[in-house]
Formats: structure tokens, C-alpha cells, sequence
């Protein structure tokens, strides 16, 4: 469905399916603040608590960590975000063939 890291194909390579209607916008990378915001929060708390490392240290495991997973979920949530469009038929998805 994606060519590159987030660029969506016109169309599907495999069923030919108009993909250009979607309307993804920010919604991945709203998706992707919310799920490693509520994944690392709770995470940086618990290893501060329990193995109190240098300040330092800490910044910048988690800044990798960090950004390692949202590099990794933001297409997937992309991806999933159209898939979702397209399953419920908006945005001009399952509308007739553009002539």
C-alpha cells in the first residue's frame, strides 16, 4: 500500500484498488504521540524508580527509544488509517469508478 516510508500508491499493485481518495492527514502521527506517550511515560517512571541512573543516561535512552518507536509505528498506523477508510467506505472509497 505504501511506496517509501509514507507516500500511499494511487493504486493497489496486487488488486488495482483506487487508493488517492484517503484522508489520513495527521491522524498517524496524533495515533503515534498518543501510543509511545502512554508506552514510554509509564516506562521512564518505573526505570527512574527503580535504578535511579544518571539523568543523562536516562535522556538519552528513552529519546532513542523513543524515537526508534514512532519511526517504526508511524507507517504502520498510516497504513492502518487508510485500511480503515477504506473498510468503512469513506472519502469517496467504494463510491462508482472515477470515468
Amino acid at each position: 500500500m505504501l511506496r517509501g516510508y509514507l507516500t500511499v500508491r494511487d493504486t493497489c499493485p496486487v488488486c488495482g484498488e483506487a487508493l488517492h481518495h484517503h484522508r489520513a492527514d495527521d491522524g498517524p502521527a496524533y495515533l503515534t504521540i498518543l501510543i509511545v506517550g502512554h508506552l514510554m511515560a509509564p516506562l521512564l517512571m518505573v526505570v527512574f524508580t527503580t535504578w535511579r541512573p544518571e539523568p543523562l543516561t536516562l535522556a538519552a535512552i528513552f529519546t532513542v527509544g523513543t524515537v526508534a518507536l514512532s519511526l517504526y509505528l508511524l507507517p504502520r498506523l498510516k497504513g492502518a488509517m487508510v485500511a480503515l477508510q477504506w473498510a468503512k467506505r469513506m472519502h469517496g472509497f467504494g463510491s462508482s469508478p472515477d470515468v
